[in-house]
């Protein structure tokens, strides 16, 4: 018997899927190693597009790296005033946070109390992908955040803007807003210049003297806590150049800490009356038309003017019930014999001698500043006011330019808040012959040597000036009980140098300033300020000098000064 064994069956396949799975695996291979090399030669070629194509590296290309983003602004010495710097921000993101939310809200209003722990436990459940915590963060601050350990929390150096000074000058600078742009101020008027990439590595140089500056503000600053003001403005300015060394307006504003909208600047965006601060130059236009050709000419003080239903008084206390000649119509500040000068001059001279020192126009500065109000109708009695600082409003800046042409010679300067070029200095304008100018160097002088601004003499500095009070426009009319007190004052008489003004907006009286007049109020300020900064400016004092003012003296009244130096 034959018994046949027939071999196992070989199992179909079993060979050729493993060879189909290692050829597919190789194609793949294949492929990825020829999309790596694809993206690798793209690359390369990218590069060496960018490298082919790109000039070579300058020296500016250099710079620019290593220059801040914004330029700095330095005072006309050099001080900083605002500049760029790195800084910290702290920032979390409420819906990663991973911690106990609670004991957290309360580390965060330890730390950051600008909020309180409810606010920061509400934000931390407000789902919110993203929220700024702190902006401009001192580093030990950062590390404190840092040692909470909550990952959530974000940590991001940007550049931010410093201003070193706090608030000095804060009006004048102006502040930034949130993506780094000028708001108000020489930020926004320099904006073009300050992020120019070619010129941001030089420091912008202001006209303000850091020093003048910080001393207007602290004497003002006083005052209006003294007399419980609601507000000030202040502005020292170069009589020569019309360079602003120190502007200042109260209330002020941290631009490093600013909250909400600052308040306006009283020197450019606020107009006042500023009274008898305008009789001087009512009294030089008349002499510079030939209204007036001499000093010992009278006019009739003895009773108060009526003009129409209107009854022209001179202020309490200062009547002098006579005849007044030119200097005693100054020193006496007597709104009678003034507004007889304006009657005289008439309405085309004294809207003319107003027009050309810009008092119908927008003061002449780089900041933002507002129109005057300027009468609709120039009849006789807006004449007679006006002359005496009553129905025409303008700013502290138009009565500083004012002054400045009063005592410099003739000459009107635009102000200016850019330091100027000495051997390019900006030409001016004349509005008084020079012998007027000259002429109202000794009258202003013999106010504050006789008259209502006795109070606001420097020693050694031969300040000349005039005081000037008027009640307080309101919705209607006038408030009686208020006041705007302005002095305005040039020195040394003999050579002017600087004109000063200051105002305070509604003072009121205490135990040691009992009327709210500005030669009570103001006048001493501006005399603190000169003392203060006379020396810094480069002014000497000096009690051997002065303008001399023999020819006037004989003219002024000899009998006591019932009411000299209480306007």
């Amino acid at each position: 018997m034959i018994v046949v064994v027939a071999p196992p069956a070989r199992a179909r396949g079993s060979g050729g899927g493993r060879e189909a799975l290692v050829a597919v695996a190789q194609l793949r291979l294949m492929v990825l190693t020829i999309l790596f090399g694809a993206g690798v030669l793209a690359i390369l070629g990218k590069l060496a597009f960018l490298a082919l194509s790109a000039g070579p590296a300058t020296p500016r290309d250099l710079s620019n790296a290593l220059v801040p983003a914004r330029g700095d602004i330095v005072d006309r010495n050099g001080t900083p005033l605002a500049r760029s710097i790195d800084a910290w921000t702290i920032a979390i993101h409420p819906n990663q946070v991973i911690g106990d939310k609670a004991a957290l809200a309360q580390k965060l209003a330890e730390l950051i109390p600008e909020r309180s722990q409810a606010q920061y436990y509400a934000l931390l459940h407000s789902g919110s992908g993203f929220a700024f915590l702190k902006r401009r963060a001192l580093p030990e601050l950062v590390n404190q955040m840092n040692a909470l350990g909550e990952p959530a929390i974000e940590f991001q150096r940007e550049t931010d803007r410093l201003y070193p000074q706090s608030d000095m000058a804060a009006h004048v600078l102006g502040y930034l807003d949130d993506k780094g742009r000028g708001v108000t101020g020489m930020e926004k008027v320099l904006e073009p210049r300050l992020t120019d990439p070619a010129q941001r590595g030089k420091p912008v140089t202001l006209s303000l003297d850091a020093r003048v500056q910080a001393a207007l503000e602290s004497e003002l600053g006083r005052a209006m806590a003294d007399l419980q003001a609601r507000g000030a403005a202040g502005v020292v300015l170069d009589v020569n150049t019309g360079e602003v060394v120190a502007m200042t307006s109260l209330p002020s504003f941290n631009p490093n800490q600013l909250g909400g909208p600052p308040p306006r600047n009283n020197v450019t965006q606020s107009v006042y009356e500023l009274g008898s601060t305008f009789k001087p130059i009512a009294v030089a236009a008349a002499i510079d038309s030939g209204t007036i050709t001499s000093m010992s000419r009278r006019f009739d003080a003895t009773v108060p003017m009526k003009v129409g239903r209107f009854t022209i008084h001179d202020d309490p206390g200062d009547e002098q019930f006579r005849w007044l000649n030119i200097p005693e119509t100054l020193i006496y500040s007597s709104n009678i014999a003034t507004a007889r000068i304006a009657d005289e001059l008439g309405a085309e001279k004294m809207q003319d001698i107003f027009r050309r020192l810009g008092f119908d126009q927008r003061p002449s500065i780089e900041i933002g500043a507002v129109r005057p109000l300027w009468p609709a109708n120039w009849g006789r009695i807006t004449v007679m006011t006006t002359a005496y600082g009553h129905g025409i409003a303008v700013t502290p800046l138009h009565l500083a330019a004012a002054y400045a042409a009063l005592v410099n010679g003739g000459i009107w300067h635009p102000a200016t808040l850019m330091k100027v070029d000495a051997e390019h200095p900006v030409q001016g304008r004349r509005i008084f012959q020079e012998a007027t100018s000259y002429r109202m160097r000794q009258l202003l002088r013999l106010i504050v040597l006789k008259g209502t601004g006795r109070k606001g003499e420097a020693p050694g500095y031969r300040v000349a000036g005039k005081t000037g009070t008027a009640e307080a426009a309101s919705e209607g009319g006038y408030d009686h009980h208020r006041n705007v007190s302005t002095f305005a004052a040039a020195f040394p008489a003999d050579a002017p140098r600087y004109v000063v003004v200051a105002m305070l907006d509604s003072p009121k009286a205490n135990a040691t300033t009992p009327r709210t007049t500005a030669a009570w109020t103001v006048a001493p300020v501006v005399s603190r300020v000169i003392a203060r900064t006379g020396a810094l400016l480069g002014i000497a004092p000096d009690n051997a000098k002065d303008i001399d003012e023999s020819g006037l003296l004989p003219l002024v009244d000899r009998s006591p000064e019932p009411g000299a130096g209480t306007e």
